[in-house]
């Protein structure tokens, strides 16, 4: 299980190249890129793109890249020729209006803008690619052990709440016949004083304590409650793949049962645990939004 944010750097260099990378990531649904990289890589953006998806499913990464070319540039001088030819006859145009001495100077035609264009050699960039992917797979690693290590101070906390929120599903569980049994005892203390010493029908206080028992019963949903932690756990334990959306899903049922079993209860004390469970879950949901 990994967490969303993590820092991880790469640093390669041959007898041609200088290459460093830094790549940075915070929470973010999806996956997002702001690669920040010399112009003369931008035929490469792509390669590091899919390089990173393969790793990464989830978060904002910032993956800044340092380049070097070491090598002595290997350049091409490219002559426009009708462009020089057009400058020349309009030079000895020229010339010949205004009565002027002919440009006899191949220097003054080649200062003429884009007569002679210097353009990199097709193979400029050779062997570039293999050094940026090394470099590359160098941070990946760091910036994942980080994300992973993460994780694990993660799931470390997720076990220590669900521990808790255990013991508290197991604190409510216990109240529900004592909660009918405190229904049963105002029911016939309210029997006797509106009949005032008159027989009471113990077979209709039986029937509205069975009545009422079936309404406040919650068993449902702690049984469902005690199931989500338990996919929590499982899910934790073997994170075939990311596992952040699976989590908050959880959460979210988590809270739909914990409200429904304090609505059910209707009683003072499973009302207080309720909040306390609710807390802890808030805790646990804001730190999942952390986790790839």
């Amino acid at each position: 299980m990994r967490s969303m944010t993590g820092f991880g750097t790469g640093l390669s260099e041959t007898d041609d190249y200088r290459v460093a990378i830094e790549i940075k990531a915070v929470n973010q649904r999806y996956l997002d890129f702001d690669i920040r990289a010399p112009h003369v890589l931008d035929s490469l953006v792509e390669t590091i793109k899919a390089k990173v998806k393969e790793c990464v499913s989830r978060g904002k990464l910032t993956i800044s890249v340092q380049f070097l070319d070491k090598r002595e540039h290997v350049r091409e001088i490219r002559l426009d020729k009708p462009l020089a030819i057009a400058y020349h006859k309009a030079l000895n145009e020229m010339s010949d209006l205004l009565h002027l001495p002919r440009p006899d100077k191949v220097q003054i035609i080649s200062s003429y803008p884009g007569v002679l264009t210097a353009v990199e050699a097709k193979d400029a960039l050779e062997g570039a690619d293999a050094v940026l992917l090394s470099t590359l797979e160098q941070a990946l690693r760091q910036f994942i052990e980080m994300r992973e290590k993460e994780g694990d101070n993660l799931k470390k906390d997720f076990l220590k709440r669900l521990d808790l929120l255990s013991g508290y599903v197991d604190e409510v569980a216990a109240l529900g016949p004592e909660i009918v049994k405190q229904y049963r005892e105002r029911l016939e203390a309210t029997v006797k004083e509106a009949l005032a010493g008159a027989e009471i029908d113990e077979a209709r206080i039986i029937q509205e304590t069975a009545i009422y028992s079936d309404r406040v019963n919650f068993t449902e949903e702690i049984v469902r409650l005690r199931s989500h932690f338990e996919q929590f756990r499982t899910i934790m334990a073997n994170p075939d793949a990311p596992v952040g959306r699976k989590l908050d899903f959880l959460i979210q049922e988590m809270n739909r049962e914990v409200n429904t079993t304090a609505s059910k209860a209707n009683n003072i004390r499973a009302a207080q645990i309720a909040v306390d469970m609710k807390s802890e879950i808030e805790k646990l949901r804001e730190q999942v939004q952390n986790i790839e």
